[in-house]
């Protein structure tokens, strides 16, 4: 047997107070520690807040901060992930999230995929990552972590885990939306979460970490709901709405091993039929190959051809008769 006791944190970060919210980091660090955890998970941009707009160059840190390296003093036999505005060494700025072990920044991860839909700007803000990466842990196998909206591209997940990755790692600030009975628990948001971590978990054969915050950034509302879904799809923990807390799971490792052998769909993906599926189709919508889905006579890059109307009839007119004047 190879259990590992996971501690959700979700909190409600104070918008902008670095300091606050770092303290709040080392105090819950130590309750975990105390609580028998050997992995403890913050939400996204859990040192800062989310709402941060043109807060955020204030808020950032850069990867050899004292401050991230004193939080991470605190990980000695312990592995944290927290999450916060990183500052690059050209000035970028990138939504982080860092496993920190043994009192090291063992792995960073910035947010690749920035949603500018609906409540969401996060492009305007933020430069977006293009590193997908699992990561070994003291834990004794694979991490692989992401950011929230990283979770709704199939993509992701699959990286990771065909990566190494057996234990993924969802960082969230998701704000409730849909409010409505028809819902499974009346959350259309948290609906969609499940549905979404049930099918990785079962599909890679993972355990799946999701930690949602909760609180309020100005017009922002965060649902929490924060869980931990084992790899056979069900979920071993699932963490009350809305409620700021630390959550202790107990979980078994050895069942990655157990539904990888009984259901082995991640050995099974071809990946040799992926990446050259996906070469064809990059290559025909940048018009360097031919569309085999483009209308006949499109141009290179165009999957429509556009209409070609033929010149009209010329209208020829009846000359009108002239007729005199006192004529009838």
């Amino acid at each position: 047997m190879h259990p590992l006791r996971i501690a959700l944190a979700q909190v409600a970060p104070r918008l902008g107070d670095l300091d606050a919210n770092l303290e709040r980091h080392h105090a819950l660090i130590q309750d975990a520690r105390a609580g028998g955890a050997g992995l403890v998970v913050f939400p996204e941009l859990g040192l800062t807040g989310y709402q941060l707009q043109d807060l955020a160059a204030e808020v950032a840190m850069r990867l050899d901060d004292p401050r991230l390296a004193r939080l991470a003093a605190e990980t000695r036999e312990l592995s944290a992930v927290v999450s916060f505005v990183e500052e690059a060494g050209d000035h970028r700025l990138f939504i982080a999230a860092a496993l920190l072990e043994d009192g090291e920044v063992r792995h960073v991860h910035r947010k690749v995929f920035l949603p500018t839909y609906g409540q969401f700007d996060e492009r305007r803000f933020f430069a977006a990552g293009d590193v997908v990466r699992a990561t070994p842990s003291r834990l004794g196998l694979g991490i692989g972590i992401a950011v929230c909206e990283d979770f709704w591209h199939l993509q992701m997940p699959q990286l990771l885990a065909l990566d190494g990755a057996q234990v993924l790692i969802n960082v969230s600030s998701s704000p409730g939306r849909d409010l409505a009975a028809r819902n499974e628990v009346g959350l259309g948001t948290a609906t969609s979460w499940r549905t979404l971590m049930r099918t990785y978990a079962q599909l890679t054969g993972s355990f799946v970490v999701f930690v949602n915050r909760v609180g309020v950034d100005e017009s922002m509302t965060f649902w929490g709901g924060s869980e931990v879904i084992g790899p056979s799809g069900e979920a071993v923990f699932s963490a009350p709405f809305f409620d700021d807390d630390l959550y202790l799971v107990d979980v078994n490792l050895d069942e990655v091993r157990r539904e990888r052998i009984a259901l082995p769909l991640l050995r099974d993906e071809r990946l040799e039929l992926q990446a050259r599926e996906l070469g064809r189709i990059i290559a025909e919508r940048a018009g360097m190959a031919a569309d085999t889905t483009a209308d006949p006579g499109a141009e290179p890059g165009l999957d429509v051809s556009p209409r070609t109307v033929a010149p009209a009839e010329p209208i020829r007119l009846r000359p009108r008769r002239r007729v005199a004047r006192g004529q009838p």
